[in-house]
């Protein structure tokens, strides 16, 4: 059983590393390269798990960081200064990156300035008075005023593993099992149910079975691209919760859905 996932939220490598620049509160002008490098590899291992197709444009920037990540570890000579051979070509390895990554923020904070002035003037439309009842389904809106992006849930996901991996027996068995994203959506929708509350995202993920937690984690994402249940967070680095959203949910609803 193979099962793609596009994630759109992903708008490439700079983008996440601008990310991980406002998460971690760093000065873009002096980014420590080491810790942002780890950081960025945590999410690299966590899209190879999840078999993203995006991943190779990812590798090309985690190469890119860890080329100058060592260059920065190149020694220094410590000499007196009339002995030092000073190079005016001499440039900070990390310049290049600086500017790529200020001129695509200025492209992605442009971007939403359109985005802002095109929703301000889709308001803008004149038509003679008409029934709108059908198309106000307010509580689907709702599902986007989060905090929650897929950054945090991939970051989840990846720490999640690492409790796996450190709980993981010393031997083991393991057998295939048949199932489904279609019956793994089904599954965490009864559980949620039965719970009649919001549950911890970790909560969802019992299994040791690697393959098992790709599934889950891709069958949730589907359950939030359906928008049949949503992520919420209070704040920032604080527990995801998965809370099921109102309405009627029963077998139905996942006929259409691929095996």
């Amino acid at each position: 059983m193979s099962y793609e996932v596009k994630v759109e939220v992903f708008e490439g490598p700079l983008d996440l590393l601008l990310h991980l620049i406002h998460r971690l509160e760093i000065d873009i002008y002096d980014i420590p390269m080491r810790e942002i490098t780890a950081q960025y590899m945590e999410h690299i291992r966590a899209m190879q798990v999840l078999e993203l197709n995006e991943a190779s444009e990812y590798l090309v920037m985690a190469a890119t960081l860890l080329e100058i990540k060592s260059k920065m570890l190149l020694p220094v000579h410590e000499g007196p200064l009339d002995e030092i051979d000073i190079d005016d070509d001499f440039t900070d390895p990390r310049d290049e990156l600086v500017a790529k990554l200020i001129e695509y923020r200025k492209y992605k904070e442009a971007a939403l300035k359109l985005k802002e002035k095109e929703e301000e003037r889709v308001q803008i439309y004149t038509r003679p008075p008409s029934d709108l009842s059908d198309y106000m389904q307010d509580e689907q809106m709702q599902l986007f005023d989060t905090s929650v992006n897929v950054y945090d849930l991939v970051a989840a996901f990846q720490k999640m593993l690492r409790r796996k991996r450190l709980k993981a027996p010393l031997s083991t068995r393991v057998a295939k099992q048949g199932v489904s994203i279609r019956q793994q959506m089904q599954a965490i929708v009864e559980r949620l149910k039965q719970a009649k509350q919001p549950l911890d995202f970790y909560d969802l993920f019992e299994s040791d079975d690697k393959p098992t937690l790709v599934l889950t984690f891709l069958s949730l994402l589907e359950l939030m691209k359906r928008q049949m249940v949503m992520v919420e967070q209070q704040q920032n680095f604080e527990q995801l919760f998965v809370i099921l959203k109102e309405g009627d949910v029963d077998d139905a609803t996942f006929e259409s859905i691929d095996e």
